[in-house]
């Protein structure tokens, strides 16, 4: 059993590695995510992880696969996609999602072009899927800032996140912040994609955002009890998705993925707070 479940993590310093740029993802991808669940902007977040393509492209084009360029560039891109939509929304008579369909499709049309002017099909692929297995100091060191500064900022407007989401119209006539904590929680978002997008490629980034914290809304009531859960989900699927990797010599990044799946799943049937058996038991008379 130790050589089944611990000796890879011992032995070889690229699964160590892994592992802790994972759990750092799931720790800041939690609240994250469950926010975005809660707000019903799980779409929106996949539509975002595919706008940082162009910004990490263009830093590929300038500097290859190198660190800062390639973080500036996605960061920059992700919030030009997320404001701009807001803007054409607000100018249009055309609502967000759809504004933001035609802001992920351009972009990630183009981040591919980019990609390919200048790279490989294995170039193509880093950053379509990432290189989980392949994070080195530097990356691990970004990972845990991203994870440290969400933290810190979900902290400081926690309580105008809670009411935003529950009831944004109170909060609007209480303060004018509204649309500040808004904008916060965009950026927060972005952060989060493109640190997943070192590690898991734009593709899957949003997964280990968004499957946890939809899994958890099923287990779970109470918000606090959704972020606990969500990020103990991540940990776990980040640590059996790389032992199934290394057992059965599958890509690491879609096995993690794949891993946070099994367990939305198993929210989907057994969660008792919204799962299908739930929804099938006979209820008692003025049972909520």
């Amino acid at each position: 059993m130790y050589a089944l479940f611990v000796t890879p993590f011992i032995e070889f310093e690229f699964m160590r590695r892994a592992l802790v740029g994972t759990i750092a993802l799931a720790l800041a991808g939690a609240p994250v995510g469950v926010f975005l669940v809660l707000r019903r902007m799980s779409l929106t977040g996949d539509a975002m992880a595919h706008a940082i393509l162009p910004g990490a492209a263009l830093g590929y084009l300038a500097s290859g696969l190198t660190l800062g360029p390639m973080t500036l560039g996605g960061i920059g891109a992700g919030l030009v996609v997320a404001i701009g939509s807001g803007l054409v929304s607000r100018a249009t008579i055309l609502r967000e999602d759809a504004s933001l369909a035609a802001f992920y499709l351009i972009s990630l049309a183009l981040g591919v072009t980019l990609v390919s002017l200048r790279g490989s099909n294995i170039d193509l692929m880093h950053v379509l899927f990432g290189s989980v297995l392949a994070l080195d100091d530097a990356t691990l060191i970004l990972l845990a800032s991203f994870a440290s500064l969400t933290l810190l900022v979900i902290a400081l407007f926690y309580r105008l996140l809670v009411m935003e989401t529950v009831d944004p119209d109170f909060l609007a006539s209480l303060t004018r912040l509204g649309s500040v904590t808004q904008l916060v929680f965009l950026a927060v978002v972005v952060l989060n994609l493109v640190a997943g997008f070192h590690a898991l490629g734009t593709l899957l980034a949003v997964g280990m955002i968004t499957l946890p914290a939809a899994a958890a809304r099923l287990w779970a009531k109470e918000l606090s009890g959704m972020i606990g859960i969500a990020a103990l989900q991540g940990i776990v699927a980040s640590y059996a998705g790389l032992l199934l990797s290394y057992h059965g010599g599958l890509p690491s990044g879609p096995l993690i993925i794949l891993t946070a799946a099994f367990f939305y799943l198993l929210a989907v049937i057994f969660g008792p707070a919204g799962g299908l058996l739930r929804r099938l038991r006979p209820r008692r008379h003025l049972e909520a």
